[in-house]
């Protein structure tokens, strides 16, 4: 199911390479960190699902209000992940949940779950990269942000924090 859900959103995002480069990185991320954390199974499979779908309203964002600012995204991505997963027949809780995630992952003050903390630290190692970060924004970002042990081995080893 993974799979069709990326070659979905390849398609989606196509030919827009900088956001199929990003969501898969972020994929790889979310699937390392998960791994590290040894997260189960059933919440690597939503997680892997969101980091793939999690910036599927940038597209709409941008043509209905000339901004992909992150509360857009979230406000137009949510229904969309959710059509995306019913199309494919993803079971109806993982389908929340990932909507949930799509809906909430630029909203940091309320993380309620292991699958939303490291979907938002897998965003931000790429994110920081992406976007040439100074070093006192990724140690911001490390404080304020990255609470799973491997998320930040990753972070202090990439970034040299």
């Amino acid at each position: 199911m993974l799979h069709a859900l990326a070659m979905k959103m390849i398609e989606y995002d196509g030919p827009c390479v900088k956001r199929i480069q990003h969501f898969m990185k972020v994929r790889g991320f979310a699937a390392l960190i998960a791994e590290g954390e040894g997260v189960d199974e059933a919440t690597r499979f939503t997680l892997e699902a969101a980091a793939l779908v999690h910036d599927i309203g940038i597209k709409a964002s941008q043509e209905k209000y000339g901004s992909s600012a992150g509360p857009l995204q979230e406000k137009e991505g949510a229904p969309l992940a959710k059509q995306m997963l019913r199309s494919l027949g993803f079971p109806q809780d993982v389908t929340a949940r990932v909507a949930y995630l799509v809906g909430h992952h630029h909203t940091y003050s309320c993380i309620d779950g292991i699958d939303y903390q490291i979907l938002v630290e897998a965003d931000f190692l790429v994110n920081l990269f992406e976007h040439g970060d100074a070093m006192n924004a990724v140690r911001a970002v490390r404080e304020k942000i990255f609470r799973t042990a491997t998320g930040k081995k990753i972070l202090d080893e990439m970034f040299g924090c």
